[in-house]
């Protein structure tokens, strides 16, 4: 698949992709488990249809020791017994957060307060930007077709 748009090649888009690749490494920095976080990434991936977000953070998390196993479930994490109730927590809110317009609610109570028992304020904060900043790079792959399947484990750390 050919991509509608260089985004390496647009002045815009570099830059903009700049500010956005330093406000994953503020992310990095956190105390929000680095596992959470990919698990956050490829589930919110998987649900954007984002080919290149889903090969890049599965591989991400492979590269960290994440189990095939796990990362195979994340589809499946409700019925699945392999994540904690923390990720699980995190999971959920996830799917709340990316799906936002087909929950005229948004993210409901309920979710967050159960996120709110599994991690502190600073790992809340972290995790409601690692939900948007996914987000963000899933909607910009889509809508110009990053192919998938070319990303390399720290190509771009």
């Amino acid at each position: 698949m050919e991509a509608r748009l260089n985004l390496h090649a647009s002045p815009v888009a570099a830059k903009f992709a700049k500010h956005i690749v330093a406000a994953g490494r503020v992310l990095a920095d956190s105390t929000l488990p680095l596992a959470t976080q990919e698990l956050v990434k490829l589930r919110a991936s998987q649900i954007n249809g984002c080919g290149f977000c889903t090969d890049m953070h599965s591989k991400d998390a492979a590269h960290a020791g994440e189990s095939s196993v796990r990362l195979n479930l994340v589809a499946a994490w409700r019925e699945a017994t392999v994540f904690t109730d923390a990720e699980r927590a995190a999971l959920e809110l996830t799917e709340q957060g990316t799906r936002i317009a087909d929950a005229a609610g948004g993210v409901t109570d309920e979710a967050w307060e159960n996120a709110a028992k599994h991690y502190d304020e600073e790992q809340l904060a972290a995790l409601v930007c690692a939900i948007a900043l996914i987000n963000a790079f899933n909607r910009a792959n889509v809508i110009v077709q990053q192919p998938a399947g070319d990303y390399q484990p720290g190509q771009f750390a």
